[in-house]
């Protein structure tokens, strides 16, 4: 493999910089993190060091002190402006000291329409704005096949912060994230919510299944601040369809079901 070839191939991979602006000391972070969990807590988050990248645990059987932490916080917060803050101020998860901003959402968050992605991706974390690169737009134009833009929905997603490569989320990042996931949605209050990708179905609906067996029906999506459940649809991950566009045509059947709902 040429220079050129391998170049390219590292940026299909999502190695897409070789050094950030300030040498990064990843021991530190990991210590850092570390020492920020309460003495009384150290023995359980050792104990789980191991466990919390499977992807079989369900989150909320995963006791992290972060998570804990992130619960506190969320807990405060009554206002889309003191969740970000908080989201923002947030030191206990790793991968914001390698991303280069924090993601929080984009759209308007008065909409009954709150659709929920996976992960900043390479744009995100260089605009701040939750799909905004190659799936963002693939994204839209999925929306505005069934009368939706930026104006009618809000969107988020699981993880505020880019992981480093573009790597999936871990168990551990996506448990510390979810109490502000949860409060995010609720804030918001949606008639209708819908999932992007795998990695938000598994996290929010807590579901160890593929978003390929799971897709094509509703569902009911609850949590701790919600007063009631919310009707929740599944969609493919624009990134995925990208890499997979045969599955477009049921990306394209999932679009109509959505419009189906949204116009009864």
């Amino acid at each position: 493999m040429n220079n050129k070839a391998l170049l390219e191939w590292q940026l299909a991979a999502g190695i897409d910089e070789a050094t950030a602006e300030a040498p990064i000391n990843y021991f530190a972070i990991k210590q850092q993190v570390t020492t920020s969990i309460p003495a009384n807590h150290k023995t359980a988050a050792i104990v789980q060091e191991a466990k919390i990248n499977s992807s079989h645990t369900p989150l909320h059987l995963v006791p992290l002190a972060a998570s804990n932490a992130a619960r506190e916080l969320a807990n405060k917060c009554d206002t889309l402006e003191e969740l970000e803050d908080a989201v923002k101020n947030f030191e206990g998860c790793a991968i914001k000291k390698t991303a280069t901003k924090t993601v929080f959402a984009d759209g308007n968050p008065q909409a009954k329409i709150m659709l929920i992605g996976e992960a900043p991706g390479s744009q995100e974390d260089i605009q701040g704005i939750p799909f905004c690169g190659a799936s963002g737009q693939l994204l839209d134009k999925m929306l505005l096949s069934i009368e939706l833009d930026r104006s009618k929905i809000y969107i988020s997603n699981t993880i505020f912060w880019r992981p480093p490569g573009n790597r999936q989320p871990s168990t551990h990042e996506l448990a510390t994230c979810l109490p502000f996931v949860e409060k995010h949605i609720a804030l918001v209050n949606p008639k209708f919510l819908i999932l992007s990708g795998g990695t938000a179905t598994n996290a929010l609906l807590q579901k160890d299944q593929s978003i390929s067996r799971l897709r094509g029906k509703f569902y009911e999506y609850n949590n701790i601040y919600l007063n009631s459940p919310v009707k929740t649809a599944l969609i493919y991950h624009p990134s995925y369809l990208l890499r997979q566009p045969l599955n477009k045509k049921q990306a394209w059947q999932d679009l109509l079901l959505i419009k189906q709902f949204i116009a009864s």
